[in-house]
């Protein structure tokens, strides 16, 4: 029999992550110690609190059914407090916040939402795949807008040719930055609401690293800014700032329109998140401030480990004041591949290639801090064990 795959398929890269998951699986079977610093999985396990309202609710018949596409009620309310307490947003709950199940199902979904065969999306020419796969299946023609250490990693709306910004219909942003740990100050956003007001251009921006903060830092919420909700969506999630990436839970909120359509979407695919999650995401918005605190300590040393160690070895780094990734130039004589692959071979290293996130991460490779702190200090040993001194 001849099974035929749609063309959206054989035009579908294979994800950066799942490769890389075989490419571990393969080495470990060849009795490889491997130390992964490439996905950004937390390592930290779920707060107690947290499993044993999964744990309640789990036994409440009620919670069997099945839910809303767009969430239960009280999901919904906990994070409009959220943003109201973190942030000082005011959401209607009813109509500008919908559950996903995870913020990356959503982001895909978005796209098949709103973008028609032909439309224009703009992204950062280094960004998270997940923007440009789910627009290049919904037919739509991305426009990378460049972004890179001269402009701090942040795009430039007034290089973005008149007829571009005219056609395009959607963009995506994300900050604090995967991968690139780069952060936006106020007047970035008030250019980019301008812009998209100007343009009619849907802003879609990620915010799954708001909780993961150093320093002096504290970021800001894209919706916090006025007219923001106008023009856009902010996307966020339970899974960085409680350790709960498996549990699959996030949301959108923002504009009502937006919300409501995605929502018709999703109603259509999914009937929703199982409720009894949806009670220990209450929890877990619930938690402590403490929780908190310590959890970006941890992240911070991590961070200093890997940023002092490379600097070490000639990488002239500065440390990142949100996310939880170190993003660094491959030494000279390497691309972004090669020098991943070097790792891997020589050292047992995972790191992962900047040209998984788009063309402008050639020359760039991303280390991840959800990786204990052993193991952390061993990889920077390998890595000393197999570079003298780097160039550039």
């Amino acid at each position: 029999m001849l099974i035929e795959r749609a063309q959206r398929i054989d035009a579908l890269p294979e994800y950066l992550f799942a490769k890389l998951d075989k490419v571990i699986t393969q080495k470990k079977e060849q009795g490889v110690d491997i130390i992964n610093l490439g996905i950004g999985d937390p390592d930290q396990p779920t707060p107690d609190h947290i499993i044993e309202k999964l744990y309640k609710e789990a036994k409440n018949p009620a919670n069997h059914k099945y839910s809303s596409s767009m969430g239960i009620l009280p999901y919904r309310q906990a994070v409009s407090r959220w943003y109201a307490d973190r942030f000082g947003v005011e959401l209607d709950a009813k109509t500008q916040v919908a559950s996903l199940i995870g913020s990356k199902e959503g982001i895909f979904h978005i796209s098949w939402s709103f973008l028609n065969p032909g439309d224009v999306v703009l992204l950062c020419d280094i960004h998270y795949p997940v923007y440009r796969i789910g627009a290049l299946l919904a037919g739509a023609v991305p426009y990378y807008m460049p972004v890179n250490e001269k402009n701090n990693f942040m795009p430039d709306f007034s290089n973005i040719p008149i007829d571009i910004a005219k056609k395009a219909k959607m963009m995506f942003i994300n900050y604090p930055n995967n991968p690139t740990g780069a952060i936006a100050g106020d007047d970035f956003f008030h250019r980019l609401i301008a812009f998209a007001k100007e343009n009619n251009i849907i802003v879609c921006h990620d915010g799954a690293y708001s909780e993961i903060y150093f320093d002096d830092y504290k970021p800001p919420s894209f919706l916090q800014f006025p007219g923001a909700i106008e023009v856009g969506v902010e996307f966020s999630s339970i899974s960085k700032a409680y350790n709960m990436t498996g549990w699959r839970t996030g949301w959108i909120a923002g504009n009502a329109q937006v919300v409501e359509t995605l929502t018709r979407l999703k109603s259509n695919i999914d009937t929703g998140q199982f409720q009894a999650v949806q009670y220990a995401a209450i929890a877990g918005l619930g938690t402590e401030p403490a929780y908190g605190q310590s959890l970006r300590k941890l992240y911070q040393e991590r961070r200093d480990m890997v940023v002092d160690g490379l600097n070490e070895l000639g990488w002239q780094l500065e440390k990142p004041k949100a996310a939880f990734y170190i993003w660094a130039p491959v030494p000279s004589g390497y691309t972004s591949l090669s020098f991943a692959q070097m790792m891997l071979d020589k050292a047992g290293l995972v790191v992962t290639p900047g040209t998984g996130y788009g063309q402008g991460g050639e020359g760039f490779f991303r280390i991840s801090l959800t990786t204990p702190m052993r193991r952390i200090q061993e990889a920077i040993s390998r890595m000393k064990g197999q570079i003298d001194r780097v160039a550039f």
